[in-house]
């Protein structure tokens, strides 16, 4: 998951420039400096569809935007976080009312042409969706849509991360390596690389995402993992307890 791209954003954002402005919100003024977007925004999302929590928007536009289809539970960032796949959608003014009939119009009305929208996913563990809003109609190129896609991914780190630090996003130890600190933390990622046959940086991913999945601390799922009470697989949950497998 973690290519150089994914990376050399990471790095940016976790450059402190002095400005009292959290990861996200720094991931999304990103987005706008290298895509031709006009705005952007990174919402949590669950099984069940959007939380609400939108965790940076680049302007009360785009917010409005994120909180809106949590409130109708319609929109671009829903679509593609059932499906697990970007929804590009380049014209609203064609497609957006017939596609989303509460959202299309609202979207419209507020002056956006385009919307963009990449599911941040670590495996079938859904973690949020980084939107991208346009006012003028027109596709992405596609290295215009590979670059919003390791958006996507640096975004999905960064939102692991928040939840393993308790969303204190003024250190930045977490995004410069693969592996934490901790030794059991270690030890289940190694155990998780081997089940799953997958690298340790893949392995940690899936460890952090079962953790904000399951609203537990990274280092109490990787105990269950040490001591064999959790298994990782590629079933549609990602694990197996050993109550489960009896």
């Amino acid at each position: 998951m973690r290519s150089l791209r994914v990376a050399g954003i990471l790095s940016v954002i976790a450059q402190d420039r002095g400005e009292r402005t959290t990861l996200p919100a720094r991931l999304c003024a990103e987005c706008l400096s290298v895509l031709p977007v006009s705005g952007a925004g990174v919402a949590l999302m669950t099984a069940a569809g959007p939380s609400g929590v939108v965790l940076a928007a680049t302007d009360a536009r785009a917010r409005k935007l994120e909180e809106l289809q949590f409130a109708l539970g319609e929109g671009p960032c829903v679509e593609a976080s059932n499906s697990g796949r970007p929804v590009l959608e380049p014209d609203l003014a064609v497609q957006g009312p017939a596609r989303w009939p509460l959202f299309g119009a609202a979207v419209l009305a507020a002056g956006v042409r385009a919307v963009f929208a990449f599911p941040l996913r670590v495996g079938a563990i859904r973690v949020g969706v980084l939107d991208l809003y346009r006012d003028t109609p027109g596709l992405l190129a596609t290295l215009e849509v590979a670059d919003a896609q390791a958006f996507a991914e640096a975004a999905t780190v960064v939102v692991l991360h928040l939840q393993e630090h308790d969303g204190r996003a003024g250190t930045d130890s977490a995004l410069g390596g693969p592996i934490d600190s901790q030794a059991v933390v270690h030890q289940a990622t190694g155990m998780i690389s081997v089940q799953l046959d997958v690298s340790l940086v893949e392995a940690l991913l899936r460890l952090r995402a079962h953790a904000y999945a399951a609203g537990r601390t990274v280092s109490a799922v990787a105990t269950d993992v040490v001591n064999r009470r959790t298994s990782f697989d590629d079933s549609e949950s990602g694990t197996t307890t050993q109550q489960e497998s009896r």
